[in-house]
C-alpha cells in the first residue's frame, strides 16, 4: 500500500532566510524512504509517496521537520496533506473558482480545525468585495486585487486570529498544481 502527500512548507526561501533549495528538499524526503518525490516552485511545495502500511499526515509531518531540521540546522513547519484532503479542499471551495484567476484566490491551509468564533470581532462587511470562509483545516479567501493588496488578508494574519494553529497560504494554481501532482505520483506509485 502507497500513500502520497503533499508537503507544504512555511517561511522558507523569503528574503534569503531560512534557505531551503529544492534538490536539498527532494533529496531529504529520498532519504527518509520516500518516493515518486517532485518539488513545485521555489516556495515550499513537495509531492511524494510513502510506501508500505498507511501513516498518519501527523506522523509524515513530524518524520519530515524532524529530517529538515537535522538537515537544514533550522526549524521549519510543515503541513502535510494528502491526495484525497487536496482534492477534496478544491473541490468544496465555496467561491467560483473556475471563474477567478489564481490570484484572486487562496486557500490557507491549517494545523487543525478552526470554527468561525475565532472570527467573530472581524467585520466581513467592512472587507468588501473580499471575502473568507472556513472549510475542513482550510480558510478559503478571495482577494480580487491579490494577496498582496488585500486588507482582509492582513486581517486574518493577526497572530491572535490563528493562535495556536500553523497556517500557510497557497494561491489557487498552487492548489489546483498540488491537487494533479498528488494524483500523478500515486498513479506512478500504482
Amino acid at each position: 500500500m502507497t500513500t502520497t502527500y503533499a508537503l507544504l512548507l512555511r517561511g522558507i526561501n523569503v528574503g534569503g532566510h531560512r534557505k531551503v533549495p529544492m534538490a536539498e528538499l527532494r533529496a531529504v524526503l529520498e532519504g527518509l524512504g520516500y518516493q515518486h518525490v517532485k518539488t513545485y516552485l521555489q516556495s515550499g511545495n513537495a509531492v511524494f509517496a510513502v510506501p508500505g502500511a498507511a501513516r498518519s499526515d501527523e506522523a509524515v509531518r513530524q518524520a519530515v521537520e524532524a529530517a529538515i531540521q537535522k538537515h537544514f540546522g533550522f526549524t521549519v513547519d510543515c503541513l502535510v496533506r494528502d491526495h484525497d484532503y487536496l482534492a477534496a479542499v478544491e473541490r468544496d471551495c465555496p467561491f467560483p473558482a473556475a471563474e477567478l484567476e489564481g490570484r484572486q484566490l487562496h486557500a490557507y491551509y491549517l494545523s487543525g480545525p478552526v470554527d468561525e468564533k475565532r472570527f467573530a470581532g472581524l467585520d466581513q462587511e467592512a472587507f468588501r468585495p473580499e471575502a473568507f470562509a472556513l472549510g475542513d483545516r482550510v480558510l478559503y479567501l478571495y482577494a480580487p486585487d491579490g494577496l498582496g493588496r488585500s486588507k482582509l488578508a492582513e486581517a486574518l494574519s493577526r497572530p491572535a486570529l490563528l493562535k495556536g494553529v500553523t497556517a500557510t497560504a497557497r494561491n489557487w494554481n498552487t492548489v489546483r498544481k498540488l491537487v494533479e501532482l498528488t494524483e500523478v505520483a500515486q498513479s506512478d506509485a500504482s
